[in-house]
């Protein structure tokens, strides 16, 4: 497993969540602090029997599942997965094992990884299922709001500074502003931004997000240069760095 370097993003409620089975310690619990370093969430499982349990509290955003598990083996936690209209399966499989991961994706599985993997890949190809995905809309406030200096109306498209300036927003600038006003002092990660403000557009891009946060930097911060309302969190995305007030 990759050495992890950096401290660990703070997570919401809103990122996704991951539930990991796997009965080897020294693969479940490394790649679970990746997934976390990575800005996921995420829940262990060693054994078919505790990711039941698991489920059964609530359906995480993805399951990564070892097929081969003492007592029940993942294919059979798969097929039960599938049959309930469960959450999507990257299925981890040996080198060896091709009738296995055959039968994983026949059974409904979206994906496999060969083991050993490089945890980058794995992460690649759960935002890669976790895109495909539909998600519910995002409701987003439709009230003003301020934040430091500003007010931001929504219905307008417009944030209005306290001097009285008054600035237009393109859709996607006010979309954005929303979805960080709606999560004050958290880091929201490209891709969950990606995700919440261009629902899931398969022709939008990760730098897309970069583009939009410069240009909303221009329009609200006193220096762009150095954003003291809109800051990056390297590694791990933006944040709105102050607090939001309804008005």
């Amino acid at each position: 497993m990759e050495k992890l370097k950096g401290p660990t993003p703070r997570m919401s409620q809103g990122d996704p969540q991951i539930l990991i089975v796997d009965d080897a310690r020294d693969i479940r619990e490394p790649l679970g602090q990746y997934l976390r370093k990575q800005g996921l969430r995420t829940q262990l499982a060693a054994n078919a029997g505790e990711a039941r349990r698991v489920l059964e509290d609530g359906t995480p955003a993805l399951v990564v599942l070892d097929i081969m598990m003492p007592g029940e083996d993942g294919l059979s936690l798969c097929r039960w997965l599938v049959a309930r209209g469960g959450p999507p399966v990257i299925l981890l499989t040996a080198m060896a094992d091709e009738t296995d991961r055959i039968v994983g994706l026949e059974l409904g599985a979206d994906d496999y990884v060969v083991k050993p993997f490089n945890p980058r890949e794995l992460l690649a190809r759960i935002r890669a299922v976790l895109r495909r995905v539909p998600e519910p809309a995002t409701l987003i406030a439709s009230g003003i709001r301020r934040f430091g200096p500003w007010h931001h109306d929504p219905d307008l498209q417009q944030v209005q500074h306290d001097d009285g300036r008054t600035v237009s927003l393109t859709s996607g600038e006010s979309r954005l502003l929303g979805i960080l006003l709606d999560h004050p002092h958290t880091v929201l990660s490209r891709d969950r931004l990606l995700d919440l403000t261009a629902g899931r557009d398969a022709k939008a891009y990760d730098r897309a997000i970069d583009n939009t946060v410069s240009r909303l930097r221009r329009k609200v911060e006193a220096d762009p240069k150095a954003p003291r309302l809109i800051v990056t969190e390297w590694g791990g995305g933006y944040r709105l760095a102050v607090d939001v007030e309804d008005t």
